[in-house]
């Protein structure tokens, strides 16, 4: 998704070069206008979360998920507990309706962020709504892209590349749900730990 932005500020820059159009007279920025770079991030990020959240996420549901009460023992108090009890603990990933919730609130923010530079006279009506096409399209396309390296392999081959092992870079976003990832690391670590003063 960052190379994804990446692009699409580059062809922000591009447009805004080959159309070459004015801000409103009543300004406080510099430079052209059309289309509006804010707004098109904005959308972009937005449509790029949504259709990964709709679309490309397909978490794994956890069996045995629950509010909690499987790290508790006899009378209220914490004992020793094993990673069974941490993977009874996990949460269910969202719902569908919940990830087509959040999709929906990121684009009122991105809508809220377009709307601010027509009423802060960054920009006119026009131009907003330019940056906010060229940030939708450009998520869509970015969507398309990606879809076509994951599915030909070239990912999975970009991915093994020394640079990409140096920095680290992998593809593990589709199924795992990263909330519940950092979560169980860190229930694991204090589980540990507190076996370790119980020795």
């Amino acid at each position: 998704m960052f190379a994804g932005q990446l692009a699409c500020e580059a062809v922000n820059f591009a447009l805004k070069r080959l159309i070459k159009e004015e801000r409103p007279k009543r300004i406080h920025g510099k430079g052209y206008g059309m289309p509006s770079s804010h707004a098109q991030f904005a959308f972009f990020w937005a449509v790029a979360v949504g259709l990964f959240l709709v679309v490309r996420h397909r978490p794994r549901p956890r069996a045995g998920a629950g509010s909690g009460a499987a790290m508790k023992r006899k009378g209220g108090a914490l004992g020793p507990v094993t990673a069974q009890d941490v993977e009874k603990y996990a949460h269910q990933p969202w719902s569908l309706l919940e990830r087509v919730m959040a999709s929906i609130v990121a684009l009122v923010l991105a809508s809220m962020i377009a709307w601010s530079r027509i009423y802060l006279n960054y920009h006119t009506p026009k131009q907003v709504l330019a940056g906010c096409l060229a940030g939708a399209l450009s998520a869509v396309a970015w969507f398309g892209v990606t879809y076509v390296m994951r599915q030909t392999g070239l990912l999975a081959f970009a991915l093994e590349l020394p640079v990409a092992r140096w920095f680290r870079l992998r593809d593990l976003v589709v199924e795992e749900d990263l909330c519940q990832a950092g979560w169980e690391k860190w229930e694991d670590r204090k589980l540990r730990a507190r076996q370790a003063k119980l020795k």
